[in-house]
């Protein structure tokens, strides 16, 4: 049965009391105000859902309580009921925030869809205002776990970047938990409200990453049967976060450029300019000067990104935080798994200390999952986290590492001989691009070795 307290509004008792049965009938709590002074009184003294009131009343009508209303509280939802119903009443409710209007006399159906419509917007509102506070609250800084002193110099840059409306450029090995300082940035700006959006650059042939960056318009292409927005439009407003920058295609570049110049994006297939306020933040695990050395990445780009650098230092540069971090992902994967580990034996954090780490953060991350599933005491071991095949049973790999094993180097091999070229290695094994693509990314190869 439903819970939500609804607070009914009319000067006339015989419309209170019929609408109070109504919907105390089907299980909501409800209170009555006979006027607005009183309804006033209640909205300040608990939380409500819903209000229901009568346009008309002697002292201030509905309008003008539903103002007062959202003051107390903007987000509960307003239904104004009137036995006087004009184009023009109904106007004027809509644009002053009336969640509906409905026209006495209305039937029991009319009122529960009502009722009921506007408890479901009341609802998505309070989920999605609860899922802002954990993101929020998930990257506060104070939550993103770093004592070392080269994470603290990351940090006081977060603070001093995150107001400013300026491109951040996040340089940093493959690893290092760029998307995450991204996110701080995004949560810690005046943006928070709005979208973050990620798309990681690398991951998609130049079609696909053109289309999804900038939208397309009805019959720019085979497929595309209606206008579709892209990551500028979706994230207007917000913090659009673009990883692996220097992989974006040199034709996509030209397109980043015009959109950071002139804050405008043009869809593909399209020929009026759309204006967008988006926030970027890069990220790329390269070095930039070099790309465009090579001629793989655009000079006047890379003047107009490198406003202001954040470089993460990879995990061998900040061992001092490997503990912190061992214990932070522990504590996530004994929960998610149900099981009782109170920690690492002394070996095995040496034996962390001493690593290089070369997958940094995100390595550690796996390990320490991978060492949770295995674990079979109540402290982790330095075999749980850097087990050897040599000390396997029989030697034996698992199905999925032989798997892997296989999939990595069949794709090697197909992009060995087809000297890096995606489209016609994916041809040759019957597969997507995009698929191969995933592959690709999956297994950290880099196209510009077999291209060479």
């Amino acid at each position: 049965m439903p819970e939500e307290k609804i607070l009914i509004v009319d000067d006339n008792e015989n419309i209170l009391e019929v609408i109070r049965m109504r919907l105390e009938s089907v299980g909501y709590g409800i209170s009555t105000a006979a006027n607005a002074r009183d309804a006033l009184d209640l909205v300040k003294g608990g939380p409500f859902d819903l209000v229901i009131t009568d346009l008309k009343m002697t002292e201030r009508n509905g309008i003008q309580l539903m103002e007062d209303v959202q003051l107390v509280n903007p987000e509960i939802p307003v239904i104004i009921l009137t036995a006087h119903g004009s184009i023009e009443n109904a106007v004027e409710a809509m644009k002053k925030g009336a969640y509906s209007y409905l026209t006495k006399p209305f039937n029991d159906n009319d009122l529960a869809l009502h009722v009921k419509k506007a408890l479901e917007k009341q609802s998505l509102t309070r989920e999605i205002k609860r899922l802002r506070q954990d993101l929020l609250e998930k990257y506060h800084l104070e939550n993103i776990v770093g004592k070392s002193p080269a994470m603290q110099l990351v940090f006081e840059q977060i603070i001093k970047v995150a107001p400013s409306p300026s491109t951040v450029l996040i340089l940093g090995e493959s690893g290092t938990g760029k998307e995450m300082i991204a996110k701080a940035i995004h949560y810690n700006s005046p943006r928070a409200n709005e979208p973050f959006l990620a798309v990681n650059c690398s991951a998609l042939p130049e079609s696909l990453l053109e289309n999804e960056l900038f939208g397309h318009i009805k019959g720019a292409y085979t497929g595309a049967t209606d206008d579709r927005d892209g990551l500028f439009m979706a994230a207007n407003g917000g913090t659009l976060f673009l990883d692996e920058i220097a992989d974006a295609p040199l034709t996509t570049q030209v397109k980043l450029l015009r959109a950071l110049q002139e804050r405008e994006i043009l869809p593909v297939g399209g020929h009026t300019p759309r204006k967008v306020d988006v926030r970027l933040v890069v990220a790329t695990n390269k070095d930039l000067k070099k790309s465009i050395e090579e001629g793989t990445f655009r000079e006047d780009l890379y003047y107009r990104i490198h406003v202001i650098p954040v470089s993460l230092p990879p995990l061998r540069e900040r061992k001092e935080d490997v503990p912190l971090l061992a214990d932070h992902f522990l504590q996530k994967y004994t929960i998610q798994m149900n099981k009782e580990i109170q920690g690492f034996k002394p070996e095995a954090l040496q034996r962390m200390m001493l690593y290089e780490w070369p997958g940094n953060v995100r390595e550690l991350e796996h390990r320490i999952e991978h060492a949770v599933v295995m674990a079979a005491e109540n402290y982790i071991s330095p075999e749980d986290l850097f087990p050897s095949r040599r000390e396997e049973p029989g030697g034996f790999k698992t199905i999925k590492e032989a798997k892997e094993e296989f999939e990595e180097e069949y794709v090697r091999n197909l992009l060995r001989i087809t000297k890096g070229n995606v489209s016609t290695a994916a041809k040759l094994a019957g597969h997507q691009r995009i698929a191969l693509y995933n592959l690709i990314k999956k297994y950290g190869i880099n196209l510009d070795e077999f291209r060479s």
